[in-house]
């Protein structure tokens, strides 16, 4: 089963995100837990949280369809100490807010070194933070997003969330969302069918397709291989509708949450209907 949908808004609080998911024809979500450009934001209430549980199972979501991403604030594998636990501890909040909501996948970027740490050193930070944010958490996977590579990125090679998860003590817990226009921006090739096969067979022997935990369907503004983050509709960049239909075709790629992020926000019902198309045998 393919559990296609987008990141919605919450406005007006976190419980009105599955009716705007079930609004545009989806069966996944993602949405923010609070604001994302904010290190700190109002607790849930008990209002948010009951209202929430009760839309998902009114409009049919479970929780293995919902993956929620983090502040865009957060750098786990910061070089400054006080600034790396400022970001654990912002990170701590949103594992515990997905916690209170029942929500079990929580999507985040990987770190950036700045340039005053090795790349080495960053990813083992990210896997020191993720193992000291799960100790005092339960139920909810930290999910690495594969990035584009600009600036000082991590996590924009599959050798990077090897790296950072193998450091990661409870690998139960922890996962990876394939962001298709990040991947794409940073050599993989997902717009023919052997650049789509030579991918997968090397996130297979890299990471392991085990700890593949939801998609981010966005077509790329910018070349292959050209580290730089530009998201466009489906169908209408570099990786084209041959690529998204590889994806909706491939039954390894299945009950997972794949997630639009894609800049016109009007085309997401259109989106989402073409993509289920493509899934149908």
């Amino acid at each position: 089963m393919k559990y296609i949908g987008a990141h919605v808004s919450a406005a007006g609080g976190v419980e009105n995100a599955p009716e705007r998911a079930h609004e545009i024809g989806a069966t996944a979500f993602a949405l923010f837990t609070k604001n994302q450009l904010r290190w700190e934001g109002p607790p849930l209430t008990r209002e948010n949280i009951e209202g929430f549980k009760k839309n998902c199972e009114k409009y049919g979501y479970s929780m293995d369809q919902v993956m929620p991403h983090d502040s865009y604030l957060i750098n786990l594998g910061h070089p400054d100490r006080n600034k790396l636990q400022k970001s654990r501890n912002a990170f701590l909040d949103e594992m515990q807010r997905c916690e209170q909501l029942g929500i079990r996948l929580l999507n985040f970027h990987p770190g950036s070194h700045l340039n005053k740490i090795s790349v080495e050193g960053c990813l083992k930070r990210n896997a020191e933070s993720i193992n000291w944010t799960l100790d005092r958490t339960e139920g909810v996977t930290a999910v690495i997003e594969t990035t584009a590579g600009q600036g000082t990125n991590t996590g924009f090679c599959f050798e990077h969330l090897a790296a950072i998860i193998e450091e990661v003590e409870d690998q139960s817990r922890v996962g990876v969302c394939i962001d298709t226009c990040h991947a794409y921006a940073a050599g993989y090739d997902l717009s023919t069918e052997e650049g789509f096969r030579r991918t997968f067979e090397k996130f297979e022997e890299t990471v392991g397709l085990e700890y593949l935990k939801g998609i981010h369907l966005n077509d790329s503004k910018k070349e292959l291989g050209s580290r730089v983050d530009r998201h466009d509709n489906i169908g209408e960049g570099k990786i084209g509708l041959g690529g998204f239909k590889m994806i909706m075709q491939d039954q390894r790629l299945s009950d997972i949450p794949m997630i639009l992020e894609t800049p016109n926000t009007e085309r997401w019902p259109e989106e989402i209907e073409m993509l289920r198309t493509f899934a149908r045998p």
